[in-house]
């Protein structure tokens, strides 16, 4: 998925892709690899006397296919050749940012729900930009922050491009804007992926790559990071993908939420 970062978009090649911004991404990971993890009735189970509609926000969307298909899946809308149902819409409405405007611009052509789904060019890891545009967005409803945030396959791109302390600014940032996070980060081997694809198009390497100090077991790390620097605490792992990526669930410790967590009944 395309990562946010305040650099230009060079990708001609779309095995370079120095910001995650793929232009086929879904083609070689289908969004059903991670919706089939997913329980179903999980936004239920969470948040089961929640006013609604519940807001989510989804960083790093690509072109929109996975933003959609977690949409439809987390509101029990399988029936994909009737895309209008507003009593269900309605539940929830999604956000979804990426930095690369010709990938949301096709998010926005090709959305089955513009009027609960908005998609959004937006660097989130510019504060100048992302507190009011977010702050806008939020205050149309009447809140302050989002009650999930999704954030799949991202950190490997922020880590790259804005290193150590990129990353956690970055969950710390995330942590602070939703109640519930779904994160899905990139194992290490992805990392060196990365770089070998850029160092065989002649690319200069990431500028953080060799100097990064949190390495090795990624969502070990980043579950240390979100634990005891962010005050948030590891709900479930849903599992792993083909792709070997776990989707794991955090809560804030500061939220209010009374929802139960998605093993319980």
């Amino acid at each position: 998925m395309a990562a946010p970062s305040s650099a230009g978009l060079p990708c001609s090649e779309p095995g370079a892709a120095p910001y995650g911004n793929f232009p086929n991404y879904s083609r070689f990971h289908p969004p059903e690899g991670r919706v089939s993890l997913l329980p179903g009735g999980l936004l239920r189970r969470l948040f089961p006397a929640a006013a609604r509609p519940l807001l989510g926000i989804d960083v790093g969307c690509n072109s929109g296919e996975l933003s959609v298909a977690l949409y439809r899946h987390l509101l029990g809308l399988q029936d994909k050749s009737s895309p209008d149902q507003p009593a269900a819409g309605k539940d929830l409405h999604l956000l979804c940012c990426d930095i690369d405007a010709a990938l949301i611009e096709r998010a926005q052509q090709s959305s089955p729900f513009p009027a609960f789904i908005s998609f959004a060019n937006l660097d989130i890891m510019d504060s100048t930009s992302r507190e009011p545009f977010l702050s806008s967005y939020l205050g149309r409803f009447g809140r302050s922050t989002f009650d999930i945030g999704f954030c799949m396959s991202v950190t490997m791109w922020i880590h790259l491009n804005h290193g150590d302390s990129g990353l956690r600014e970055f969950l710390a940032f995330l942590s602070s804007l939703c109640k519930y996070l779904l994160i899905e980060p990139q194992p290490w081997k992805c990392y060196r992926a990365a770089a070998r694809r850029l160092r065989k198009l002649g690319r200069n390497d990431f500028d953080h790559f060799r100097s990064l100090a949190i390495n090795g077991d990624m969502a070990e790390r980043i579950t240390q990071i979100l634990t005891k620097d962010c005050a948030m605490e590891l709900v479930c792992c849903f599992g792993s993908t083909s792709w070997d990526r776990s989707l794991l669930l955090f809560k804030s410790n500061g939220s209010n939420q009374e929802g139960r967590e998605p093993s319980e009944s």
